[in-house]
């Protein structure tokens, strides 16, 4: 099924609102959480329509309340982060009869992606090496590497893998901004910026209507729960 501009729009915050309020009566009370954290960060990404930096923060921020657990808070996911990513791209994967996620992928943002995999400033590895980290001298083979590994993803249509890797350089470009390393406003990562912004403003939608699909599957237990004294 192809990702047309119209299925897009029907994504909207408003609509996935909508869906959630007509349904959410019967979600586990976890996940009705989840999923409503995730929506409030939609919404305001949303709001934030000429400003790249803002947009991708507040869609992070939806993505993270849609995937995050108790688990990946404590440190007790297998491989941290990675861990995290692997096993919610699988559980969606599985989920994901339309195929709706590769065609985001792949039909939507194929030249973006590939830009985004091409552009070393984004690589975690050749930061490592910039900074003096000792064992990533190699960093340009393994560039070389994952670059390989990705269109062979997308040969045989790998979704958690593609997503896994996308993922891997939107993190850092996430670190950049969240811990300091990037200037407000600044010319030199705002295409990175524009293009992440786009990719999740595709992706993260269509992962809460997925999600509120199947509210019934595991989603794991949000670390921070309404807590009333």
């Amino acid at each position: 099924m192809g990702y047309s501009a119209a299925t897009r729009r029907d994504l909207g915050f408003e609509a996935l609102k909508a869906r959630q309020r007509a349904i959410r009566s019967d979600f586990p009370e976890p996940f009705g959480l989840r999923i409503h954290r995730t929506l409030s960060w939609l919404a305001r990404a949303e709001s934030e329509p000429t400003d790249p930096a803002a947009m991708f923060l507040f869609l992070w921020i939806a993505f993270n309340a849609a995937y995050a657990d108790e688990s990946d808070v404590l440190g007790e996911r297998p491989q941290g982060e990675r861990g995290a990513f692997a096993w919610f791209f699988g559980q969606l994967d599985q989920l994901d009869s339309e195929r709706r996620l590769y065609a985001c992928v792949w039909e939507r943002f194929s030249g973006p992606i590939r830009l985004l995999l091409e552009n070393r400033y984004v690589y975690g590895p050749f930061w490592s090496h910039h900074n003096g980290q000792p064992g990533y001298e190699n960093w340009e083979t393994r560039f070389a590497t994952a670059r390989r590994a990705f269109h062979a993803a997308l040969a045989r249509q790998d979704t958690v893998a593609i997503l896994s890797m996308l993922f891997d350089r939107l993190y850092v470009l996430r670190n950049q901004i969240v811990h300091g390393g990037a200037t407000w406003g600044s010319s030199v990562n705002r295409d990175q910026l524009r293009d992440g912004a786009e990719i999740l403003g595709c992706l993260v939608p269509i992962m809460a209507d997925i999600m509120m699909t199947h509210a019934q599957e595991d989603w794991g237990r949000p670390f921070y729960p309404v807590v009333k004294d």
